[in-house]
């Protein structure tokens, strides 16, 4: 497993929030390095009174730091009343695609649609598709997508947060499942893979956020204790276990969660970039002392 990401002096604000104080937050992004170029895309979020998540950013960079926005996605082309997580993938044969986390508006619902087109650039006019609409039942958003380009059947790999909305008031609980595909649209759900622990420090949700090592397979993800602490989520780590013919992501009891120092301590939706020398590049949703949440980056 690749060293962790923390908050430390060499911290380095990629997109800084919005406005100051809490509610104001850049962030939940997810980044890719391709032949050289950082891709990184992030939604950007204000308070519950002024709009929720209004857009989806995406840049590049050639250093990892400082990134020129190529593209900008608002929610209101996708009738949607916020935005949350977004994930941007380079399809084969097709360019690129961009996952963006919809909230359904006047209820808890959430889904997944995306855009695809031939260049980064062009995403914001690309072709749309539902990808996973989630129902009455479930709220889907946040995907963690990968793809293995060893595999001749496509090998997209998914890691889904679920929020059930049968218990109303208690819609913020989450879990995570797994899916696979060949095309990165049509998903075969093989199960609830994590879940928060009664007692602990992720109590209340676990949501995958990034993976960060294969043999096993070792990931980050993000949990809060109780509902006061949505929003604020902290990020531990989870390894995969099949000891017992079921197969699921374990957390690591001896690693404490990572926080920020500052306001309501929230170090989230981690994003990990190898850079193949054997360092990786995390981009994280902090805490600043305001109470906003700056998207930084650091190597480890």
């Amino acid at each position: 497993m690749t060293h962790l990401p923390s908050y430390g002096d060499d911290l380095r604000v990629v997109a800084p929030a919005p406005g100051i104080g809490a509610g104001n937050w850049s962030g939940a992004a997810s980044a890719v390095l391709v032949d050289g170029v950082f891709w990184l895309t992030w939604r950007v979020r204000r308070p519950l009174t002024e709009g929720r998540g209004v857009t989806v950013v995406v840049a590049r960079s050639g250093d990892g730091e400082t990134f020129e926005q190529v593209a900008e996605v608002e929610r209101d082309a996708f009738g949607a009343e916020s935005f949350e997580r977004p994930v941007l993938v380079p399809v084969p044969g097709l360019g690129w695609r961009l996952y963006l986390s919809c909230a359904t508006p006047g209820s808890k619902h959430w889904w997944v649609d995306s855009l695809t087109a031939p260049t980064v650039e062009g995403l914001a006019a690309g072709h749309q598709q539902v990808v996973l609409p989630g129902d009455a039942h479930t709220a889907v958003k946040d995907p963690v997508i990968t793809r293995d380009a060893r595999s001749s059947g496509g090998g997209w790999h998914l890691w889904l947060c679920c929020h059930p909305l049968d218990d109303a008031g208690h819609e913020d609980r989450m879990t995570t499942r797994y899916l696979t595909g060949d095309d990165g649209l049509d998903w075969t759900d093989r199960g609830e893979v994590l879940r928060g622990r009664p007692g602990e420090w992720d109590a209340r949700g676990a949501r995958v956020t990034t993976v960060v090592g294969h043999d096993p397979l070792t990931v980050l993800y993000d949990g809060r204790p109780d509902a006061e602490s949505n929003w604020f989520e902290t990020t531990g780590v989870a390894v995969w276990d099949d000891g017992d013919g079921q197969g699921r992501l374990v957390p690591d009891p001896t690693i404490s969660p990572i926080r920020s120092p500052y306001a309501d301590g929230a170090f989230r939706y981690a994003a990990a970039v190898p850079l193949g020398d054997g360092r990786t590049r995390y981009f994280v949703e902090a805490a600043r002392e305001d109470g906003a949440h700056d998207l930084v980056t650091m190597v480890r």
